[in-house]
């Protein structure tokens, strides 16, 4: 018998930027979704010496703002990034995924997608090696574009968190979804869509946009009217894997300077692009849901 939800679990930056916001909101939200864990990331030293609590206070205001406190399980990832290729850090964030990693099966896997660092995902390898043998499959928003445009000159920012943990999922062989950033960052929406789509969706729609807008206020260097939700694709290819183009790549590894080198013969799946029309419309319809069935009860 074909299991009626997919296992989920969600590593997030959540307080890094303000998209994650909506990834984890949109995946409380699907039905279809078992979500087996909540884990808050770390987002490097940059903008705060204590980034993976702050992803954690985050976490913990969105199950509020969802009726959901005490009823989704929370395991803290790791504080920083790996020192190195052979070294993890263990957390029960790492933990939960070596343990949920054991229930999967041929016709169930396990998804792990990651918003941010692949942190946890490599110490979970390093803990527990036999876990690359196992259904899981590792959906990361992070990396480079292949295509070489013009705005892939900076480092990747999730990248940047970790190398040396990309490096070892990459070459691990365990199965691999990558969004880059060509593709992730043209999930794009406007100050005034949002307002009308989730603009009266009560409390959480109020504070998703708010903090939004308030992101873009303090740190973004140059007028705007937008942003891009870049870590919603991994909640829309959970839903629909097929919403996705895919091209088979060998993996790479990951240079100090974040462009890709020769790597392994093991195969990654790349995602091209993301059907937009149907992430976007799915979110907003559950969330505008979630808020007429609050306001009903």
């Amino acid at each position: 018998m074909k299991p009626s939800r997919r296992r989920v679990i969600i590593n997030t930056d959540a307080k890094n930027e303000a998209d994650d916001q909506f990834a984890i909101v949109h995946g409380l939200l699907s039905p279809t979704f078992d979500v087996r864990g909540l884990i808050p990331a770390h987002f490097g030293t940059r903008r705060s010496d204590r980034s993976m609590e702050e992803s954690r206070e985050e976490i913990d205001l969105l199950l509020d703002l969802l009726d959901l406190t005490g009823r989704v399980t929370v395991a803290n990832g790791a504080p920083t990034g790996i020192p190195d290729e052979q070294t993890p850090l263990d957390s029960p964030g790492a933990r939960l995924i070596v343990e949920e990693s054991k229930l999967a099966s041929d016709g169930d896997p396990l998804f792990v997608s990651f918003l941010g660092p692949l942190t946890d995902m490599a110490s979970a390898i390093l803990l527990d090696p036999e876990l690359v043998r196992r259904n899981v499959i590792v959906i990361w928003i992070g990396g480079r574009g292949y295509n070489g445009y013009a705005a892939d000159h900076r480092m990747e920012f999730n990248l940047s968190n970790d190398i040396h943990a990309a490096n070892v999922v990459f070459g691990s062989g365990i199965t691999v979804w990558q969004v880059p950033s060509d593709v992730y960052t043209k999930v794009s929406v406007s100050y005034a869509e949002l307002e009308e789509k989730i603009g009266d969706a009560g409390r959480l729609g109020k504070y998703l946009i708010e903090q939004l807008v308030q992101w873009n206020a303090t740190w973004h260097g140059e007028p705007i009217e937008s942003r891009s939700l870049g870590d919603s694709p991994a909640i829309s290819l959970m839903l629909y894997p097929h919403s996705g183009n895919f091209r088979t790549r060998p993996a790479p590894r990951f240079g100090v300077d974040g462009w890709y080198l020769p790597g392994t013969d093991n195969p990654i799946q790349v995602c091209e692009q993301v059907d937009v029309r149907f992430l976007l419309e799915d979110m907003f319809a559950k969330i505008r849901r979630f808020a007429r069935l609050r306001s009903n009860s």
